[in-house]
């Protein structure tokens, strides 16, 4: 690794804002987020900008960049084992199609990451609009800085928390402001993945979780441990019977800032 790159930034791309954070040998330090009002069509552009406008306001000479990215920008989906695929140019076209029969076909062109499981098990899928990854490089790259991933904030999450799921059958559910997803895994391998426009409420998730529940037959004898993070509400964690909240150890100074909070994420 170069050393003219060895400081390392964490940027959290949100429905609404943008944060960033240093991170260094002596712990992570916020840098401060700047939010956006934007339509649908245009909260990509309008994201990336806000990011570029606190890049060049706290990134001073070379540097790597790593983006969380919230379920608002990402699709995801459940690709099922198959047989018949051999290569992993078959196994991309395939996941396409998986995810055009379910989200319909689509005018924008999106990228496709496939999670690697063992032969025979399901894989979980995330696509990401194909416009918005080549800005950032691009971006990135016109500002002197190293991209060295860009990874949904379900993901992330999952890997930050998993410890907490051991070997059993569990529900996780990310409850971002105004989005929840969840990842269903039973008898060591994925059973479903879900992302739904909910509001963050007790109430909201809570019937989610329900529906969820009912949904795949996990209200059965065999015990499903059901687990939910909502990094918006750190001073006020869902309370929702038969769930369990996972949250962060407070930090000294703790700025009570929904993308700080996911930037903490990260390891």
């Amino acid at each position: 690794m170069s050393l003219s790159f060895r400081d390392q930034y964490v940027a959290v791309i949100g429905a609404n804002g943008v944060g960033l954070s240093r991170c260094s040998a002596s712990g992570k330090t916020w840098l401060g987020s700047a939010g956006f009002i934007a339509d649908r069509q245009s909260t990509a552009t309008l994201a990336l900008d806000t990011l570029q406008r606190l890049l060049v306001e706290h990134v001073k000479g070379r540097a790597r960049l790593s983006v969380l990215l919230s379920s608002h920008y990402s699709r995801f989906g459940l690709i099922p084992w198959s047989d018949h695929i051999t290569t992993p140019d078959e196994l991309r076209a395939y996941a396409s199609a998986c995810f055009e029969d379910t989200f319909g076909k689509s005018a924008e062109p999106w990228t496709l990451s496939l999670s690697p499981e063992t032969a025979g098990l399901p894989r979980i899928a995330v696509a990401l609009p194909q416009a918005l990854l080549v800005q950032l490089r691009d971006m990135v790259k016109g500002l002197g800085l190293r991209l060295v991933s860009v990874q949904p904030y379900l993901m992330t999450a999952f890997n930050r928390f998993q410890k907490s799921f051991g070997d059993r059958d569990f529900l996780f559910v990310v409850a971002e402001p105004g989005r929840s997803t969840l990842l269903l895994a039973r008898e060591g391998r994925w059973s479903a993945v879900r992302s739904l426009r909910i509001a963050d409420t007790d109430a909201a998730l809570a019937s989610m979780i329900a529906r969820e529940s009912e949904l795949h037959g996990l209200n059965g004898d065999k015990p499903v441990d059901r687990f939910v993070h909502a990094p918006a509400r750190h001073s006020d964690a869902p309370l929702i019977l038969g769930v369990q909240t996972l949250e962060l150890p407070d930090a000294e100074g703790d700025i009570q800032d929904a993308l700080h909070l996911m930037s903490r994420v990260v390891n």
